[in-house]
């Protein structure tokens, strides 16, 4: 009895863990999109790029993360910290 729980346990976890892992596909291409993109910008582009626009599908994402504060956690959780070294590099926070 014991040998099929610890059997039953080897088996789910990895499986829980895989699922939970792939639940939003969306949101982890979209965060390794972001953190690609301030790692391979200069300051320069940086510094350029605040003031722009947002692309509407950029806008429909920002949505979706206001919408939804589990995703939002998760996909922050992601990005914040190779955003903000990036950030300090460039002067933009202090």
């Amino acid at each position: 009895m014991m040998k099929q729980f610890w059997l039953v346990a080897l088996i789910s976890v990895p499986l829980f863990a895989a699922i939970a892992w792939a639940q939003h596909p969306i949101l982890d291409a979209v965060a390794d999109k972001v953190v690609q993109k301030y790692q391979q910008s200069s300051c320069e582009q940086l510094w350029e790029r605040k003031g722009e626009p947002k692309p509407e599908r950029e806008q429909e994402l920002i949505r979706l993360l206001r919408e939804d504060p589990q995703m939002r956690q998760e996909f922050i959780d992601r990005v914040a910290a190779p955003i903000a070294n990036k950030m300090f590099e460039c002067g933009l926070i202090p």
